[in-house]
């Protein structure tokens, strides 16, 4: 059906076959005649590159249930710009993690001012 369904519409436009879809808007695609698979391992990588957070260490846990987060207001002011990137990436992450989400959330509550 996929195939009949390609055929007609290389008949009516001009379009070039690729094969099976392997990335999509940074979202690894990975497909087997039984399911598709997604994940965004390479796009991770990317934004610990970015945010120079290569070295970092891993955790099981992004964050201790329980844990009440609040602001410093003596705190030293960070780069009010840079951490809006940072959510931002994160929140995109969240497409294939949705085990981010609770924490992603937590944080960007503190875009406005972050110290």
């Amino acid at each position: 059906m996929c195939e009949e369904f390609k055929s007609s519409m290389m008949l009516k436009f001009d379009m070039t076959d690729l094969g099976k879809m392997r990335y999509f808007l940074g979202v690894e695609v990975i497909q087997s005649n039984a399911r598709i698979f997604i994940c965004q391992r390479r796009y991770a990588l990317e934004v610990l590159a970015k945010f120079n957070m290569v070295d970092s260490n891993p955790v099981r846990n992004p964050i201790v249930p329980g844990t009440m987060l609040s602001k410093d207001d003596n705190g030293v002011a960070v780069d009010a710009t840079k951490f809006r990137k940072v959510i931002g990436s994160l929140m995109y992450l969240t497409v294939t993690r949705p085990d981010l989400m609770f924490e992603v959330n937590l944080i960007s509550k503190f875009m406005a001012n972050p110290k």
